[in-house]
């Protein structure tokens, strides 16, 4: 992929060369030919086509009516030829010169059909160093033959004798070579070029194979033209190790509370199955005995039905549970009545619980039996959790929406285990054995409060206490 993305660049750029160098050379032969068609008239125009010059400017040669051999040049004609430091001879039919004008003086002053072959074809005459063009001049049926000089200096002649295959010989020759070293050039420009590019493209392509193996610890400088492509690439690697961190966290403690609750359940399948082997054996049992060991079975059956309907419902929950039998209650009553029941159980009739509420009656439209099961597991955790010695503050208010906010002077959480207070499977370093729940407690309030539309926010600190509060 690589490779190709570099041959594609390579190729467009080599085209486009190529291209450009044709059209170049189409362009330079239009203007050419329009300025051998065209010649502009600037104030030295007449260096740009002398030969067009030349053979204009029989307009400004005249002669006497009467005496063919006196020829002048007009004045317009001698202040172009003074201006560009020119000069002309006119010859008559014998090759005699029979006017000249800022020609010098050293010059000849007769010219065979041989020499003026010669002075038209090379440059320069005898006795003199410039290049001399020839035209001709028709007047009353008498053809005169003019010579202009012109400065070596600004015009020159360049001479080449050779058959017409040869021309074509050369002409074919020179442009197989400029093409071939336009391709070249046109190749190693394009590299270098493609090269360029498609460098931080390859490494862009490398850190997506990167993430995509798994490989999160590359990180890749932040610069050029693709600095916001690498910014994004960075920021990926960096969010995709942290969720690969917090995946293999879950899953540890996921394992982990699986082994957790199949020790809770195995161990009080042990006391029932050992309980009803012992009812169904031979041995002679008293009454009060089968009693009692009907109550443990009982009990150990419970708490294994809790377990399960933990399960039951964290998963229903966690699929978007909607099976919710609402009804408008009253949420102060029915917070009140759930310490009220903790505090008529034998167990925990010594925990402090203080109540308030800002109203008497507050309505809410909640499933009542799901709301009581997330108000007694923060009250329960807050008692289970801390010392005897703990006070708990439940306090229920009421302005554009509902609080219910129980707080406590217990132990804390520490921060690392906040994090996963609401996480499915997640049981905090407080836990002890006395309290052997399913793991899920918190996860399932928080589900519930989220069933009802509402939110549920957790403070806590090492030796001062937690704060739990709950709106809706």
């Amino acid at each position: 992929m690589k490779w190709k993305l570099t041959l594609k660049y390579l190729l467009s750029t080599v085209i486009v060369a190529m291209i450009v160098v044709q059209l170049n050379i189409a362009i330079a032969i239009f203007i050419s030919v329009m300025i051998n068609v065209n010649p502009p008239h600037n104030g030295h125009g007449i260096f740009n086509n002398v030969e067009s010059f030349v053979r204009d400017f029989n307009k400004n040669i005249f002669n006497d009516t009467y005496d063919i051999n006196n020829v002048y040049v007009n004045d317009k004609g001698k202040e172009i030829l003074k201006k560009s430091s020119l000069w002309i001879q006119v010859l008559d039919n014998n090759g005699n010169v029979i006017y000249k004008y800022n020609a010098p003086d050293n010059i000849q002053n007769k010219y065979t059909p041989v020499q003026l072959i010669n002075t038209y074809k090379y440059s320069g005459v005898e006795g003199n160093k410039s290049t001399v063009l020839v035209a001709e001049k028709n007047i009353n049926n008498y053809s005169y033959t003019y010579l202009i000089g012109f400065p070596m200096t600004q015009v020159d002649k360049i001479n080449i004798t050779t058959d017409a295959d040869s021309i074509k010989n050369i002409i074919s020759k020179v442009l197989l070579s400029i093409i071939v070293v336009d391709i070249i050039v046109a190749t190693v420009i394009g590299y270098m070029f493609s090269k360029s590019l498609t460098k931080p493209v390859k490494s862009i392509i490398g850190g997506v194979e990167d993430l995509a193996g798994g490989n999160y610890e590359s990180y890749y400088k932040e610069k050029g033209i693709y600095k916001p492509v690498f910014n994004k690439l960075n920021n990926l690697a960096d969010t995709l190790k942290e969720n690969e961190r917090e995946r293999k966290k879950i899953e540890s403690m996921k394992n982990e509370w699986i082994a957790n609750i199949s020790h809770d359940i195995k161990t009080p399948l042990a006391s029932i199955k050992g309980y009803a082997e012992l009812m169904s054996s031979d041995y002679d049992i008293e009454s009060d005995e089968v009693s009692q060991y009907a109550e443990i079975i009982d009990s150990k059956a419970n708490y294994i039905k809790e377990l399960v309907d933990d399960l039951n419902l964290t998963m229903k929950l966690k699929d978007g549970y909607s099976n919710i039998s609402r009804e408008e209650k009253n949420i102060v009553s029915l917070v009140r009545g759930c310490i009220i029941d903790i505090l008529n159980d034998p167990k925990y009739s010594h925990v402090d619980i203080d109540f308030n509420s800002s109203e008497d009656k507050i309505i809410l439209d909640i499933d009542e039996l799901l709301m009581k099961r997330v108000i007694n597991n923060i009250l329960y955790n807050s008692i289970i959790h801390n010392d005897e010695d703990v006070s708990i503050k439940v306090n229920v208010a009421s302005n554009e929406k509902t609080h219910i906010i129980i707080e406590d002077n217990g132990k804390g959480i520490c921060q690392e285990d906040l994090k996963y207070i609401f996480e499915r499977y997640y049981r905090g370093t407080n836990t002890g054995d006395a309290h052997k729940g399913s793991g899920l407690g918190m996860a399932i309030s928080r589900d519930i409060v989220k069933a009802h539309n509402g939110e549920i926010k957790v403070e806590s600190n090492i030796g001062i206490g937690t704060k739990i509060e709950m709106i809706f």
